[in-house]
């Protein structure tokens, strides 16, 4: 993974033994791009993080679960290893891809139930995933002061440290950094294990019930994705162009492109780049249940509260901060404590799925910022479990996302925004849109050289949202049409695929041609307001 280590230098760790058998080469779409100083790195990490006001999404408005569902597929997408020790510049041959770029659920499968390393996340049964507990709690009432079942991953439960007994057991750990993401994967669990009661109904048994539950949730995850997730993100045209007429430029005919079947990589430009896009979507704050709310007793959830509460990036101890959070051996709560248990009603809108009984209580619920230029400012101090970190000294500007992302794209010497545009043949952003946007962030704090720089050579990621910044929020010409035609060729690549059986239709939704997130979470929590929002209003 590129990241940075003790001193604040960038570097990049030695794949795994589990993922050398998973690994798959990175690709790129366009050149290789001109590398930016960290002086104007720095300067653009700073603009586009500071203090400011950032518009909400609107016309449409995104319910905010959106904004993890997207951290939740990226890690289903997207693992970055590279055998290099240290330094600036990473070759691409020198990266590999940890896991499949499929969209097929390995972030929750691993490899099986019969694997002697993944076993571990399954139940006895060898069917069902494993679901975890919570930890009885005192705040505010007694009605918190119970463990329920199914209401947090699993954890190891013993081990060295306090982040050792923490560990989630999931193949990819990466969905423990915040509570909002842990409580998402949570839901792909229960969708699998409700699947598979659902089927075990025809007289399915073992590993015949496994696989066919295993097949019908990624069809259904597929999907979703399609029809629910992909238009909300990028211009619902370039969706439908992609999947209706094909990719034109990623493992496209004529580019390289040999068959459906033919192993996917994972472009350079869509996983250090136009898929950072959520970063933009995440709120400083959060509605999040009955009790952490503007107007309930702990007050609204803060994103810092909501990486605390994890067990990657946390310790499940309330009033924890940095850095007690960067010490493995910091907390003494070892599972989710019962009061953060989340309010779905607040991260989705079920009033979609004609469930107006589950619209949210006291506090209202969450929509996503709009996907532009600004990050919010909790986003300059990452706890270190976000990147891998603890136990190591960090310098403050390598906790700024927006600088690591900028950091990481010059590592492996990126295309610029104007060299993608130029590759997919579109008008690229005047001097004058990258310079002032549209609502967005502002370089006034840039020097005249540091803004003829970025104008000249801008950044990838910071390009495609400022391009989304004139598409009404919506990843455009050169963003969205990057994020398609991935998530197509993730799709076709995959061993269960729709884009490969085009017939396919889902059967858990409200009828044949449906099939949404609330739909796979009314399907997993059975529909019920005391499972989607176990503590009550």
């Amino acid at each position: 993974m590129l990241e940075f280590d003790g001193n604040g230098e960038p570097t990049t760790r030695r794949p795994l033994t589990v993922e050398e058998l998973r690994r798959f080469r990175f690709s790129r779409l366009g050149p290789e791009g001109v590398q930016v100083s960290e002086e104007v790195r720095i300067a653009l990490a700073t603009a586009v993080t500071a203090d400011v006001p950032q518009p909400d999404s609107a016309d449409p408005a995104m319910p905010a679960g959106f904004t993890y569902l997207g951290q939740f597929v990226d890690h289903d997408l997207t693992m970055d290893r590279t055998e290099a020790q240290l330094g600036a510049d990473v070759n691409l041959d020198d990266l590999v891809q940890g896991r499949s770029p499929a969209l097929d659920l390995d972030s929750v499968y691993g490899r099986g139930p019969l694997d002697p390393a993944d076993r571990v996340f399954y139940a006895d049964d060898k069917v069902k995933l494993k679901i975890g507990k919570t930890s009885a709690t005192t705040f505010p009432d007694d009605r918190v002061n119970v463990e329920l079942e199914g209401f947090d991953l699993p954890r190891a439960g013993s081990g060295t440290t306090g982040a050792d007994r923490r560990r989630p057991l999931i193949p990819d750990a990466r969905n423990d950094e915040n509570l909002a993401v842990a409580q998402t994967h949570l839901a792909f669990i229960r969708f699998h294990n409700r699947v598979v009661d659902e089927l075990a109904l025809t007289g399915l048994t073992g590993q015949r019930l496994f696989r066919a539950a295993r097949e019908q949730v990624v069809r259904h995850y597929q999907w979703m994705l399609r029809t629910d997730h992909l238009p909300r993100i990028v211009d619902p045209a370039i969706v439908d162009d992609v999947f209706a007429n094909g990719r034109r430029f990623f493992e496209a005919p004529g580019r390289g492109y040999t068959g459906a079947l033919q192993p996917a990589t994972m472009p350079l430009e869509f996983s250090v780049a136009a898929y950072r896009l959520g970063h933009s979507m995440i709120r400083a704050a959060y509605q999040w249940n009955r009790v952490f709310n503007s107007d309930g007793p702990g007050g609204i959830a803060t994103l810092l509260q909501l990486f605390t509460f994890s067990g990657t990036s946390g310790n499940f101890q309330p009033g924890s901060g940095l850095p007690e959070l960067d010490d493995p051996n910091s907390g003494t709560v070892d599972t989710l404590p019962t009061n953060w248990i989340a309010d779905f009603r607040r991260l989705y809108d079920f009033t979609e799925a004609e469930r107006p009984d589950l619209a949210p209580g006291t506090g209202g619920g969450n929509v996503t910022k709009r996907i532009d230029t600004l990050l919010v400012n909790p986003l300059t101090q990452l706890p270190a479990g976000t990147f891998d970190g603890r136990g190591t000294t960090v310098a403050d500007i390598h906790r700024n996302l927006a600088f690591r992302n900028l950091t990481r794209a010059n590592m492996v010497k990126l295309a610029s925004g104007q060299q993608i545009a130029a590759l997919f043949g579109v008008e690229p952003l005047t001097a004058e849109q990258i310079l002032t946007g549209n609502q967005g962030v502002t370089l006034d704090a840039l020097t005249e050289e540091q803004r003829a720089t970025v104008v000249e050579t801008t950044p990838l990621w910071f390009y495609i949202l400022r391009e989304a910044e004139f598409g009404n929020g919506l990843l455009g010409p050169v963003g969205g049409r990057i994020v398609a035609e991935v998530f197509h060729r993730a799709m076709e690549s995959s061993r269960t695929s729709i884009v490969r059986e085009p017939s396919w239709r889902p059967v858990f939704g409200p009828d044949a041609n449906t099939f949404r997130m609330t739909d796979l979470l009314l399907f997993a929590f059975e529909g019920k307001a005391d499972l989607l929002n176990p503590l009550g209003d």
